[in-house]
């Protein structure tokens, strides 16, 4: 998976980058998760996964591109005030159930 930073806008008033991004998936052959999209972006950027919240992924029909947007902000604390509540449920990733009773 290769990503590829088109636009990179500093957001001083928010605190946060706005990047759009082009994302290249031969290997994968479908597009990959948001969590996997996002340590991609976050590594791609040099920054923490944990600051970097995708918005949209749009795959185009036929290949193995897509076009998407993420924010990547200062902080943890300044993100959840400023993104919509189910942007914010879908970067953070699921917890596995716990297994009572298994050793």
């Amino acid at each position: 998976m290769q990503v590829e930073i088109t636009s990179q806008i500093e957001n001083p008033l928010l605190k946060r980058k706005e990047v759009l991004f082009i994302l290249r998936h031969e290997e994968e052959g479908r597009t990959p998760s948001r969590p996997d999209i996002k340590k991609a972006v976050a590594a791609s950027l040099q920054t923490n996964p944990d600051l970097v919240f995708i918005r949209r992924v749009v795959t185009r029909t036929g290949t193995h591109e897509a076009s998407g947007i993420a924010n990547v902000y200062e902080s943890l604390e300044q993100a959840k005030r400023i993104e919509p509540d189910h942007i914010v449920t879908r970067s953070i990733p699921p917890e596995k159930p716990k297994e009572e009773g298994k050793e």
